[in-house]
């Protein structure tokens, strides 16, 4: 989570806040994509008018047309862990940021998430990600999918991990999750299966909020 944050809000400590409004709507018009309006956004997210101001200027930034698509994504993402492997973590990240699955993350699909990874409820949070986890989209989370996303993690960290992590290592770190989520035995894990155990289970909640930091 903090990681996305860095990412495209890097440069938002040199923003002046005195700009005023006809400014901003004249730096919006610069792009190939832009917001219709910050009001919209503001009754739509836990941000204020004047952070939304700052988290567009930190995107447009790094992404001047007003888009991202998932290649220019993952280069972005892949800054942050020169060690290790992003492209995969990235693409799992991407389609979850693309909520139209258009091929593009646009300002609001942006700001949309990020309002609910850093100020939703506990339960938005873990909607959230649930739906990273639920790679086919289909209302479940297999054990695939899960060591698919774990693995991916893993690789990101690539030299980061100590002591060096073995191959095995996600697909036991799936199972021991599967043991107290799948309360119904049948291989999957529903999303009212994996709120309840999160919230019920403080050592599931903190292993979930290792992984939010590098999303």
């Amino acid at each position: 989570m903090g990681l996305v944050v860095g990412t495209f809000s890097m440069q938002t400590k040199q923003v002046n806040y005195r700009k005023d409004k006809v400014e901003d709507e004249l730096e919006m018009t610069m792009v190939c994509h832009r917001p219709e309006g910050l009001e919209p956004l503001e009754a739509q997210t836990n941000f204020t008018k004047r952070e939304l101001q700052a988290l567009y200027r930190g995107f447009k930034n790094e992404c001047p047309s007003g888009a991202v698509n998932e290649e220019t994504f993952k280069q972005i993402y892949s800054k942050f862990f020169p060690h290790g492997d992003a492209s995969t973590y990235a693409h799992y990240l991407f389609n979850t940021f693309d909520s139209t699955q258009n091929g593009s993350i646009k300002f609001e699909d942006f700001v949309m998430a990020l309002s609910t990874l850093l100020r939703g409820s506990i339960r938005e949070k873990l909607e959230w990600t649930f739906n990273l986890y639920d790679i086919n989209k289909d209302g479940c989370i297999s054990k695939e999918e899960m060591t698919n996303i774990v693995k991916a993690i893993y690789d990101m960290m690539g030299k980061y991990t100590y002591p060096a992590l073995k191959v095995e290592v996600p697909r036991q770190h799936v199972e021991a999750f599967f043991q107290k989520m799948d309360k119904n035995k049948d291989g999957v894990i529903t999303l009212e299966e994996f709120i309840l155990s999160c919230q019920e289970d403080e050592n599931i909640m903190h292993s979930l909020q290792l992984f939010e930091n590098v999303m």
